[in-house]
């Protein structure tokens, strides 16, 4: 068994390790995908979600966009989202993203949402909609879409990733043992269900897990397996980092050559692709896993 260090819980409140220092945003490419996102009045997780990627992304002109608002009806205890009651969609919204992602000229888009449990298609028609509004704008852009748990409503399910779309991910977020805590409206079972039949659909299948949480080695393991019998192509691994002290603590830094262990690992255990890596985000590199 691997044994690398870690830094403890109590030090993580005192400084963060060299290896999660980021440079700050800045160049051309980042002003221009800042203004595009601003005058089209355009949410993105980058922002709504504290990503350390952010500067290095809008750098290469790129950004995950975040549909149907960004105000969350989940209460995950990691996330920096907003969480409360959505105001009314803007039904206009995909025609926006999609002017939007033409204009940017981008190869690749990702498309996330935050969780809309009080409708009840989930946001699926939105989903669907921006999709393929933004490959009537773009056909040759691939797209990823990250969408929600839509809590075993599977039409809803199959109608956001009908659109076209040739990456679906999903994020299980943390392994089973830690839901309760981490995703308490959500379900182990369930995600991995909702990938499952994603992948019987016939689509190229994501996830993205956080590290730091508590969680064991044994436990990563686990869920590696579960996510390969179940269907799951890509793999993302990155490191949980307290967007508040409101949120749920650091329990622990993981080292980089860990994170490089559990990428093996994954690979070994049936996994297509890993992404593994400190400062890894769902939607960091995504451009690579479209044909893997």
């Amino acid at each position: 068994m691997i044994e690398l260090p870690v830094i403890s819980e109590e030090n993580t409140r005192r400084k963060k390790p060299d290896w999660l220092r980021v440079k700050l945003p800045v160049g051309k490419e980042y002003a221009k995908v800042r203004k595009l996102v601003d005058q089209h009045k355009l949410h993105t997780i980058c922002e709504s979600g504290n990503c350390p990627n952010m500067g290095e992304c809008w750098g290469a002109g790129t950004a995950t966009f975040m549909i149907l608002g960004n105000v969350c009806t989940r209460s995950c205890s990691f996330c920096a989202v907003a969480t409360g009651r959505p105001p009314e969609y803007d039904t206009d919204e995909p025609n926006r993203v999609a002017e939007a992602i033409q204009l940017m000229g981008v190869k690749h888009a990702v498309l996330t949402s935050v969780n809309r449990d009080e409708l009840k298609d989930k946001g699926a028609e939105i989903w669907y909609q921006t999709v393929v509004k933004t490959k009537e704008l773009s056909p040759e852009t691939t797209i990823e879409t990250l969408i929600p748990d839509v809590k075993a409503n599977w039409d809803a399910l199959y109608r956001m990733i009908s659109g076209g779309q040739e990456v679906v991910s999903h994020n299980m977020e943390t392994v089973g043992s830690l839901y309760r805590r981490v995703r308490p409206q959500a379900k182990y079972d369930r995600s991995l269900e909702q990938i499952k039949l994603t992948k019987e659909y016939g689509k190229r299948t994501k996830t993205g897990i956080m590290l730091g949480l508590g969680e064991t080695k044994e436990e990563v393991y686990k869920a590696m397996d579960d996510l390969a019998a179940n269907g799951c192509d890509i793999l993302t691994l990155g490191q949980y980092l307290q967007p508040t002290k409101m949120h749920i603590e650091v329990a622990e830094f993981i080292h980089p050559d860990l994170f490089d262990h559990y990428r093996e690992e994954g690979l070994k255990r049936g996994l297509k692709y890993v992404e593994s890596g400190p400062l890894v985000r769902s939607s960091y590199h995504a451009e690579r896993h479209v044909n893997v």
